[in-house]
């Protein structure tokens, strides 16, 4: 098989640890990987933001208000609850945003005191164009597997996403 960066990394490194510290190729080889596999995940991100005219931050907000269980409509509050941002710099980006045309803000339905965000059809357009370009570059990673080796990649990340979870509880 061919060589990757990970392989080249392991063969720099394996010869520097300290003789006390145990050095497993695999388990650097793999950690390289998922790291070199989310930097290009945030790479065509940021390449798919840019294309459709969006800064990260945008593209936060209309994602966290399109993935709630009402998609397209929540609080302020709920919104820089998920984005974990404090509430004047959640009001400034629906400031920026509002202006833009991506969302509104309006009395809620059943407390007209209370705010209430909502996508538009053009922040909803934005998002979805956005969403297709990063989906391509998912796709295109994906395809270097067959759909059996895909469910086996999906199984074994889960595991390790389930350790991660177990340990932060």
């Amino acid at each position: 098989m061919t060589t990757d960066e990970a392989d080249l990394h392991v063969e720099r490194w394996r010869d520097h640890w300290v003789l006390d510290k145990a050095f497993d190729d695999d388990v650097e080889a793999m950690t390289v990987r998922i790291h070199h596999i989310g930097k290009w995940f945030r790479a065509t991100t940021k390449r798919a933001l840019a294309e459709v005219g969006l800064q990260d931050f945008e593209y936060q907000t209309l994602h966290a208000l399109m993935i709630r269980d009402t998609p397209g409509h929540a609080s302020p509050g709920e919104l820089a609850a998920a984005l974990d941002v404090s509430g004047a710099g959640m009001t400034g980006r629906l400031d920026s945003m509002e202006k833009k045309g991506w969302l509104k803000r309006k009395p809620g339905v059943d407390d007209r005191r209370r705010v209430e965000v909502e996508a538009t059809r053009e922040g909803l357009r934005l998002w979805r164009e956005a969403m297709a370009l990063r989906g391509s570059a998912e796709e295109l990673t994906a395809a270097a597997l067959t759909r059996e080796e895909l469910g086996q990649l999906n199984g074994l990340l889960k595991k390790m996403t389930l350790r991660i979870e177990a340990q932060d509880m």
